[in-house]
């Protein structure tokens, strides 16, 4: 994998920004890297806001050769490369909260979002990454780096060692050990595994206790005594103790 880093002071969204080089035909492995987005979003389009060269504000485009069902692979490889790369930088080691955050305890560190996207040369993924470094918003249950470290990290210098990282991951997911490998650390480094959680989807509301993750990365959820399958849905957390969420 080439990399090809685009840096600029600010975006709308890196997410949007890197979408449309798709469509246009960008190839693999082009990256843009943000010192401040006017419109950061998450999932269901919340909106993301971080202080100018306070996170880590990039995304990725992949053509990965998967099929469909496995394009949620891709996603885990970029949560595993960026908690790696912050394990080496300042030994800081979230966990996985499916399908799109990293956690220190119930503190939400950094969020990611895929998206796919059709193009005339096939199916293009974008997955983006906000990590916050030296701020975290007020708004949410968050945490940043300095404050769980006392460490500053560069922006800059925490991308390329996920970069780093995040090259062989990737190429493990076009061989089916890869996959498996990616797949059981995926696994292993989900805080999700075993919990009560419900699962707030656009048309209903489920709740059950997690299983685990299939090999294409969907969640796997026993709701009254049926396993379901989860691609898509935002997952709350349930204390039992309290029946609040995290």
């Amino acid at each position: 994998m080439i990399w090809r880093v685009e840096h600029v002071a600010e975006v709308d969204s890196t997410n949007g920004w890197l979408v449309d080089q798709a469509k246009s035909g960008a190839s693999e492995g082009n990256v843009i890297f943000a010192d401040f987005q006017s419109a950061g979003r998450g999932r269901l389009d919340r909106q993301w806001v971080a202080p100018v060269r306070s996170a880590l504000l990039c995304s990725f485009l992949f053509r990965p050769e998967l099929d469909v069902d496995q394009l949620a692979l891709v996603m885990g490889a970029v949560a595993l490369s960026a908690r790696a790369a912050l394990v080496r930088l300042c030994g800081l080691r979230p966990n996985v909260k499916w399908p799109n955050d990293l956690l220190v305890g119930e503190k939400k560190i950094a969020g990611l979002l895929a998206e796919v996207v059709t193009t005339d040369d096939g199916l293009a993924i974008v997955v983006g990454v906000g990590i916050n470094l030296t701020a975290s918003p007020d708004d949410v249950v968050a945490t940043d780096v300095l404050k769980e470290t006392g460490i500053t990290l560069s922006p800059r210098g925490l991308l390329d060692i996920l970069l780093e990282d995040l090259e062989w991951r990737y190429a493990q997911l076009h061989t089916q050990d890869g996959r498996a490998t990616v797949h059981q650390e995926y696994e292993s480094a989900l805080v999700t595994l075993g919990q009560r959680v419900r699962i707030e989807r656009t048309n209903d509301v489920l709740e059950g206790e997690v299983l685990g993750v299939d090999a294409c990365g969907r969640l796997i959820v026993n709701v009254d005594g049926v396993e379901m399958f989860f691609c898509t849905g935002d997952v709350v957390h349930v204390r039992p103790q309290l029946g609040a969420t995290t």
